[in-house]
């Protein structure tokens, strides 16, 4: 039988789901708002209402605290204006929107159907039945606002999800915003609607996310304009190192959750979690390029030009490092041969192992009668065993607390070395693995245990050793003591 052919056809998008309300936003600037009552609720709708631009005129004979406060105070935007008497039906002419916060339902009701019947849009607080709009909780970046609702069904599940949104959204947005504002006008008039336009926008909005714009920013958007309008623009990409931390996403700073968001291109290492590649833009590409002891793994030389290939197509490139890239991240390499090749780059920090670890176990890795400094240390060379050039007589110090880097391998001869050196073997060491994740595991022993805990046949997963007098401080039972492994709290 022929095979069945179809032709090309269009795929239409997937209707739209069904809207519990639909979010409109009002432009209120100028027009009278009217509020009957005077209760720290009513105060509250009153300078949302002002913020705007609206005049608000609230009718109250009695003023809670809140509201007197505000009236004295005035608006930053707008105006408002208090009337000390009930409101009547003569209220609302020419008012853009009504509220009231009411305290019966036959007192609702009245101000509803007054409202109703002069043609005003009209919301009664916490009474849902005489609302014909509500209030979402909202995110400022003005003149970038976000509101979220809920229906009403969970207000708390609205401020809940308006908090997340408040850490993607860099305060300085809102200077971007009114930037946007100023050069609309130009954008329209240089660039043609469809690929110039979006083009333009996507750069500018790519910069939207870092750091308040200033006067270069400004002079670069104009030139930016001119460039795509003349067909002279070339696009520039960069490169960003992030700190993607130990494991745990609640530990990623908001600046690196940015950086993922705007990404088109992540390289990422074996050890970064899905949970946080799941924070990532989705339609960013996403490549392994990790780096494992005794694995099959990627060159750096190979890393390096596959960041420079794409950053010179003008992609945004985020290079996700487990941990702080600056800590054994080879950071310094990459940085080195992106601005040989006149890439922009820049650093995102992010929290070492080293630390997430002390911080699950309460300890300090400084104190002021036991440890008066920190060591950084790399468990393993190029070849897998430990550096010649160590100094271990230097770590060797009881009042120096010491973290060894992807030890596993070597750990038996790291407690070897340094009780060679006159470190006491009774000194408390905590072996962890998978720090912050919910696979992580701990091994709490001695400098002479170490020697025979048989850690690579024990622990899977890059192994981390804190040695020193401050993990004394958590006492570990009798049975940690003795090398059983725990997975931590």
């Amino acid at each position: 039988m022929p095979t069945a052919s179809r032709k090309p056809a269009e795929k239409l998008p997937p209707r739209m789901g069904a809207l519990a309300k639909l979010p409109v936003f009002f432009n209120l600037a100028g027009k009278r708002a009217v509020l009957a009552g005077g209760t720290a609720a009513a105060a509250w709708k009153a300078e949302l209402i002002a913020a705007t631009g609206a005049h608000v005129e609230i009718y109250a004979t009695e003023l809670e605290i809140e509201m007197a406060a505000l009236i004295e105070r005035g608006a930053a935007s707008g105006t408002i204006t208090h009337h000390p008497r009930p409101w009547a039906i003569d209220i609302f002419g020419g008012a853009g929107i009504a509220l009231a916060d009411a305290e019966t339902e036959a007192q609702a009701q009245a101000f509803y159907c007054a409202a109703v019947a002069a043609g005003v849009p009209v919301n009664v607080i916490d009474k849902p039945a005489y609302c014909q709009f509500q209030f979402g909780s909202i995110v400022n970046r003005s003149p970038v606002v976000v509101s979220i609702s809920t229906d009403g069904a969970a207000p708390i599940l609205g401020q809940a999800i308006r908090r997340r949104i408040e850490t993607l959204l860099p305060p300085a947005l809102a200077v971007w915003g009114e930037l946007a504002k100023d050069i609309r006008a130009a954008v329209s008039a240089r660039l043609s609607p469809g690929p110039q336009r979006r083009a333009f926008w996507e750069r500018f909005s790519d910069r939207a996310f870092g750091k308040a714009p200033d006067a270069a920013d400004r002079s670069s958007a104009t030139a930016l304009i001119d460039d795509i309008a003349n067909g002279t623009d070339a696009a520039t990409g960069k490169v960003t190192l992030v700190g993607a931390g130990p494991g745990d996403p609640e530990l990623l700073t908001l600046k690196a959750v940015r950086a993922l968001q705007s990404a088109d291109v992540i390289l990422f290492d074996d050890l970064v979690s899905d949970e946080i590649l799941e924070l990532a833009r989705r339609e960013a590409k996403r490549m392994l390029v990790g780096k494992r002891g005794g694995r099959e793994s990627c060159q750096q030389t190979d890393i390096n030009t596959v960041m420079i290939k794409l950053a010179k197509q003008g992609k945004h490139v985020v290079r996700l490092k487990s941990g702080d890239p600056m800590i054994f991240g080879r950071a310094g390499e990459e940085i080195d041969r992106l601005e040989k090749e006149g890439i922009a780059v820049a650093v995102v920090p992010g929290i070492s192992s080293g630390i997430a670890m002390a911080s699950e176990l309460g300890v300090s890795l400084t104190h002021r009668d036991r440890a008066h400094s920190v060591r950084f240390v790399t468990g393993h060379a190029r070849n897998g065993k430990l550096p010649d050039d160590i100094d271990w007589k230097g770590l060797a110090d009881p009042e120096t607390t010491l973290i060894f880097y992807m030890a596993g391998r070597t750990s038996a001869e790291i407690a070897e070395r340094l009780i060679m050196e006159g470190l006491p073997p009774h000194t408390p060491v905590v072996v962890a693995a998978a720090v912050s994740r919910a696979n992580s595991r701990r091994l709490h022993t001695t400098l002479a245990g170490l020697r025979t805990a048989d850690i690579p046949n024990r622990l899977s997963g890059p192994i981390l050793l804190g040695i020193g007098a401050i993990f004394s401080s958590r006492e570990p039972t009798a049975d940690q003591m003795d090398g059983t492994i725990r997975r931590s709290a």
